[in-house]
């Protein structure tokens, strides 16, 4: 692996070539002092090197760019390295995808436009994955893929919400209480998660036109006044952020080994 090396955008597959985004600067702190969230480990394994494990699973990924903190690209890369598959390009690889790593900035929306700088030209579809998703099936990843090259400008994976949900005025002070101004249909709602998946050119131009912070790239597309359409989620693709997500998160993958030897 190398962030000098510039893969061929086909990789031998049929189809749109496709190349994931995984934004991973981030410090997490809602899960406690100390590394980067993509960098704590689920089953002794870093979560940001299962999420990459999720995106080349897919036979459509052919190539994933990872970026990492400003300060630590080469630690990123080290670990990536130490985690491929034996062969490949130098230090291992990731089966058919390739693995790039670039250096983040300081703002997830910086980091993902940071990335699509990145990608050499020939991928038409880009998919942008939390590194804080380690465990999202592949069947996801395909579904969000199949439908862009079915056209769609963005695709993202939802689920339908299970509680009752309450919109509120918020209190000025943390932790006093909130009156309630409306309960919207739930029917209506539903979850997002990653990956998001997109054509190329319509989610450059989301982060060309886009300057303020958002919370997901389809955010950004809607104001754009593009289309955006979901395809059902899985459960098992929710995000680690707190400390009770990472004991979820080692209990689904104690059962994907026991199961399926994964």
């Amino acid at each position: 692996m190398s962030d000098d090396s510039r893969p061929s955008p086909m990789g031998g597959r049929p189809g749109s070539p496709v190349a994931a985004v995984i934004p991973a600067a981030g410090r997490g702190v809602r899960l406690g002092p100390g590394i980067p969230k993509a960098l704590r480990t689920l089953g002794g394994t870093p979560m940001l090197v299962h999420a990459v494990r999720a995106m080349a699973a897919s036979r459509a990924v052919s190539l994933v760019i990872v970026v990492a903190p400003p300060d630590g690209t080469a630690e990123v890369k080290s670990i990536l390295d130490a985690h491929a598959l034996p062969g490949g390009s130098p230090g291992g690889g990731w089966g058919r995808t390739d693995v790039l790593v670039v250096p983040g900035g300081e703002t997830r929306q910086e980091s993902v436009r940071l990335g699509l700088d990145a990608l050499p030209p020939g991928y038409e579809i880009v998919l942008v994955h939390d590194a804080a998703r380690p465990l999202v099936p592949v069947d996801i990843v395909d579904a969000v893929v199949e439908a862009v090259r079915d056209g769609a400008a963005a695709v993202v994976p939802a689920l339908p919400l299970a509680d009752t949900v309450k919109q509120v005025e918020p209190a000025p002070v943390a932790g006093r209480p909130e009156p309630v101004v409306a309960t919207p249909d739930r029917s209506r709602l539903r979850a997002v998660q990653t990956p998001q998946g997109f054509d190329r050119a319509t989610l450059i131009r989301a982060h060309e036109t886009i300057t303020d912070d958002v919370t997901d790239d389809a955010s950004m597309v809607e104001r754009l006044g593009e289309r955006v359409v979901t395809v059902p989620g899985h459960e098992e693709a929710f995000k680690v952020t707190r400390p009770l997500d990472l004991i979820l998160a080692e209990a689904v993958l104690a059962r994907r080994r026991l199961n399926d030897g994964f």
